[in-house]
């Protein structure tokens, strides 16, 4: 009964075994997540790619506004400056 046992259980080892994929088959799992993931990561870069273009249009969107905050600043206070002026001549 134990020699039978013993060739049921080696049997079944061999029966688990042969379920697996073939060498081939992982091969080309394997070659298949590669693919999947160089894509996955081509697709990050185009991300972050156009991140970085929106932050500088941003970046630069933000310089020219405080630009113009600064001469519209500059040509208040020069015109604050004309008025008094113009007063005292009075």
């Amino acid at each position: 009964m134990k020699k039978f046992l013993s060739m049921l259980m080696v049997a079944s080892i061999f029966s688990l075994v042969a379920c697996g994929p073939s060498e081939e088959e992982a091969a080309a799992n394997q070659a298949a997540a590669e693919e999947a993931v160089n894509e996955m990561f081509e697709g990050l870069e185009e991300e972050m790619e156009a991140t970085e273009e929106v932050a500088e249009e941003a970046a630069t969107e933000g310089e020219e506004a405080t630009e113009e905050a600064t001469t519209e600043g500059e040509e208040a206070a020069e015109e604050a400056e004309e008025v008094p002026a113009e007063e005292a001549a009075h």
